[in-house]
């Protein structure tokens, strides 16, 4: 029988070809001889158990009241300009740092409020707040 004749063509092929079939599955093999030994050498670590929660350290907030009459009351504490600088500083050099609450009295000249926040400003207070009374009807 020749190739490439009339008789050849009409005839169909019964048998698969199992050749690369087997090589597949060869390859798979040799795959799984060399990998599952270094999947079953482990090291078994004891590794620490930590929380996963950050702490908290909340600081105290500090409240700064400036009257009618433009004095500075550090935590209802009467204080001069000079020693607000000073503990202005002294608050902003600790870490956390807490948050500056400005308590203003209605009646008091913005100039007052407007220098004790340069005063926070120069002195590094990076968190100022402003409390206010809700207005009741």
């Amino acid at each position: 029988m020749a190739f490439g004749t009339q008789d050849d063509s009409d005839e169909v092929m019964n048998e698969i070809n199992m050749t690369p079939l087997v090589d597949v599955m060869l390859v798979l093999l040799i795959v799984f001889i060399i990998t599952i030994p270094v999947m079953k050498h482990s090291i078994n670590v004891d590794l620490p158990r930590a929380s996963n929660e950050p702490e908290k350290v909340k600081p105290q907030n500090v409240s700064l009241s400036i009257t009618a009459d433009g004095k500075y009351h550090w935590n209802k504490e009467a204080i001069s300009d000079e020693e607000l600088v000073t503990r202005l500083q002294a608050e902003a050099a600790k870490d956390p740092q807490p948050d500056l609450h400005i308590h203003g009295d209605k009646e008091v000249r913005y100039e007052r409020v407007a220098q004790a926040m340069a005063a926070a400003q120069t002195a590094g207070v990076r968190k100022i707040g402003f409390v206010t009374d809700p207005v009741t009807k």
